[in-house]
């Protein structure tokens, strides 16, 4: 892998791990569009590592006020429960959101490695979950984030399962989730994000024991860092940007993007 490859692969990473147009998909896609040779075994590892660390370190920074909140309130509800604020709630809540997803990958990690992430799959699936997301956009959600309960995290968290699909998009499904249960698109947007949290700090310590049991292979150290800086900054922007978009538009325009784009995949196939 070269550095243009690194460069176009992070910018990728970053602005679709948050955009609801799935970022596992993009990136099974982009390189087969312009048949690039993949890396695999440790520097395939090596690489996964510096992207999700990219957008992990994107989100947190984004976020950081709002984690270090939820972060001493959610210690303070543990000791103690019924004196919890409603930070301190959130803070569980968006813990137990994460379960059903870890439990999920670890499980089925081989699964979605050998059966999933072909162009057919990943075509039909930008489509399909494009539409879900449609439908629950139309709903009329006044509820903001102090409003959700234990029902509506795990939910919302059983839907992120579905993202481990390539072509899903764990930012549109979540989205898709919330949107249902009433909360709205901003409130939805901020769930989703501070949700994943737990799950890219998963991928990435998984991806970490892989790659420290194989090391990183020579001459990758420069490619992982373009990588890794690069996804940072488009993922904050990315954050940004749908944060202010969803405050006076819809999802739209993403899922008419979806629809194109599985369109052309099927075609293509």
């Amino acid at each position: 892998m070269d550095l243009w490859h690194a460069l176009v692969l992070g910018i990728v990473q970053g602005l679709t791990e948050f955009l609801p147009i799935s970022s596992s998909g993009h990136l099974e896609l982009v390189p087969r569009a312009f048949g690039w040779s993949q890396p695999e075994g440790s520097a395939s590892q090596a690489f996964d590592v510096a992207l999700h660390f990219g957008t992990l370190l994107a989100v947190v920074v984004h976020f950081r006020t709002d984690l270090i909140r939820y972060g001493v309130d959610g210690i303070r509800a543990m000791r103690r429960p019924k004196a919890a604020s409603p930070d301190g709630k959130l803070a569980w809540l968006f813990v137990v959101s994460a379960i059903p997803a870890s439990i999920a990958g670890v499980l089925f990690n081989s699964f979605i490695d050998d059966r999933l992430g072909t162009p057919t799959v990943i075509g039909w699936s930008l489509i399909i979950f494009g539409l879900v997301l449609f439908g629950a956009d139309r709903i009329a959600g006044q509820r903001d984030l102090s409003s959700v309960r234990l029902q509506d995290a795990g939910v919302i968290g059983l839907a992120q399962v579905l993202a481990l699909n390539p072509g899903t998009s764990r930012s549109g499904i979540t989205i898709s989730a919330a949107r249902a249960m009433g909360l709205q698109r901003e409130a939805a947007v901020r769930f989703s994000f501070v949700m994943g949290i737990p799950v890219i700090s998963g991928a990435f310590v998984f991806e970490m024991a892989s790659l420290a049991k194989d090391g990183v292979p020579d001459g990758l150290v420069k490619v992982m860092v373009i990588g890794a800086a690069v996804s940072a900054v488009t993922g904050w922007l990315a954050v940004t940007g749908l944060l202010k978009l969803v405050r006076t538009r819809s999802f739209t325009p993403f899922v008419v993007y979806r629809i194109i784009l599985g369109v052309v995949v099927l075609l293509v196939v």
